[in-house]
């Protein structure tokens, strides 16, 4: 099932401010929320569907690269996730900044790093990784294999932290809450505050004895071999996320997303224009004044092309379909080829009379029109 437009899913202009992509969420988050609608598959979809929408729209640089690219501009296609594969401790996890670590509205746990009960969620770092693609890998879409070193699950206590027959045990300051209230006298009356629990770090719990591989802390060092499967189309500062694929959580946590950047090797051949590809070659000036026809490549390829009879050096020439596809579409743009006439450097006496017979012909040594003039400077302006 296709995606809904993420401005459409929050009810907000494609211009709308922070304030009003905040307020559409708030709205949104509580109407769904799944402490509000329990059982309700449907309004955990709409809650999830909203999360991924605001996760977009209020980071600048997702915005934009979505307001390009759309959707394949910030989740990729063929295995890179957003917020379709989002789960509730990541929704929980992220949008902090919304309602607050004590929750709003009296929905327990709707905060930025917590999980039900307001219990701290630890969340993983995200990882960067350039990856340099060629004009033919982008035509066509690539896989690529990346070995990764990233934080992993330690293996000796399953990424709990804790030492082989010792369990987490309730944090007994924070009752198993995660948060401590304090009530202080003031001039004004009580007042109550609630912060995170420094002995347990807000998680609620407490690890007895450490587990020695990872020193309580339930992930370690290592490489992890990751398939990064590149859309065709994409282009060169855009930005991919696998969902997931980044540093794993402390204890069990949340795992942090792989962001992927794409860098363009430039061509010996093509100079890209968007989905355009553009092209320069020559033909003899007797091939310019009779016509021919003309083998070019292309990335998948040659083809031929007619080139027009009397065809002035400089004429740009459109193979339609021959570019590249649209991230989205997936609609090819076009090959541009520009035909340039080519000047011997040297010629002999017989050519020097050819050449001195054509300049005195009306036929080969025309004035040139208005419109001559306005078309050298369209291709002068168009490949300058």
């Amino acid at each position: 099932m296709a995606k809904r437009d993420y401005y459409e899913v929050l009810g907000v202009s494609r211009n709308a401010t922070d304030d009003e992509l905040k307020k559409a969420y708030r709205k949104l988050a509580i109407k769904y929320h799944p402490d509000k609608n329990p059982g309700n598959k449907e309004a955990e979809e709409k809650f999830k569907e909203a999360a991924e929408a605001y996760d977009v729209l209020r980071d600048k640089d997702k915005r934009a690269r979505y307001d390009q690219f759309g959707h394949a501009g910030v989740d990729g296609q063929g295995g890179f996730g957003g917020g379709a594969s989002m789960n509730m401790d990541d929704i929980f996890s992220m949008f902090g900044d919304i309602f607050g670590d004590g929750g709003f509205g009296g929905f327990g746990g709707f905060g930025s790093s917590r999980r039900g009960g307001g219990k701290r969620v630890n969340r993983g770092g995200n990882l960067r990784v350039r990856i340099k693609l060629t004009l033919e890998e982008i035509n066509s879409g690539v896989e690529k294999k990346l070995k990764v070193k990233k934080y992993v699950p330690c293996k000796s206590c399953n990424g709990s932290g804790a030492k082989a027959g010792s369990e987490r045990t309730t944090c007994s300051h924070c009752g198993g809450s995660g948060m401590i209230t304090q009530v202080q006298r003031t001039i004004l009356g009580n007042m109550q505050t609630r912060s995170v629990c420094p002995y347990c770090d807000g998680e609620g719990t407490v690890i007895k004895d450490k587990c020695p591989d990872c020193n309580g802390e339930g992930i370690v060092q290592s490489e992890e071999i990751i398939t990064v499967r590149i859309p065709a189309g994409v282009a060169d500062g855009m930005q991919l996320s696998m969902a997931g694929k980044g540093n794993a959580g402390a204890r069990n946590g949340i795992n942090g997303d792989l962001i992927v950047l794409i860098e363009e090797i430039k061509h010996d051949v093509f100079e890209r224009d968007g989905d355009n590809l553009c092209l320069q070659t020559y033909v003899t000036f007797a091939d310019a004044v009779r016509g021919t026809m003309l083998e070019v490549p292309t990335l998948t390829g040659k083809v031929k092309f007619k080139v027009e009879q009397g065809t002035q050096s400089g004429r740009v020439y459109r193979l339609k379909g021959k570019g590249l596809p649209d991230v989205n579409s997936g609609y090819h743009g076009d090959l541009l080829v520009r035909v340039d006439v080519w000047v011997p450097r040297s010629f002999n006496k017989e050519d020097k009379k050819i050449l001195e017979s054509m300049d005195k012909s009306d036929t080969f040594n025309p004035r040139p029109t208005d419109k001559d003039k306005s078309f050298f400077r369209k291709m002068k302006d168009m490949f300058n």
